[in-house]
C-alpha cells in the first residue's frame, strides 16, 4: 500500500492551485496600479478559469475521501 493515497496527493495539488492563484492575484494589482490594464484582464481571465477549476477539484476530493481512495 502507498504512503500517499490519491486524495491526498490531489489535496496538495489543489492547495498549490490555491496558492499559485493569490500569488498570481498579488502580481496582477501591482500590475495593474503601474498601469497595464490589458494584462491586468488577460490574467484575471485566466484565474476565473483556474477558480472554476478549483470548485471541481474540491468536489472530485469529496468523492474520492468518501471512498478512502
Amino acid at each position: 500500500m502507498s504512503d500517499y493515497s490519491l486524495s491526498d496527493v490531489i489535496e496538495r495539488m489543489y492547495q498549490n492551485q490555491l496558492g499559485l492563484e493569490a500569488a498570481l492575484m498579488e502580481l496582477t494589482l501591482q500590475a495593474e496600479k503601474q498601469g497595464l490594464k490589458e494584462v491586468g484582464e488577460n490574467v484575471r481571465g485566466s484565474l476565473w478559469i483556474i477558480g472554476e477549476n478549483a470548485g471541481f477539484i474540491k468536489q472530485g476530493l469529496a468523492k474520492l475521501r468518501s471512498k478512502n481512495l
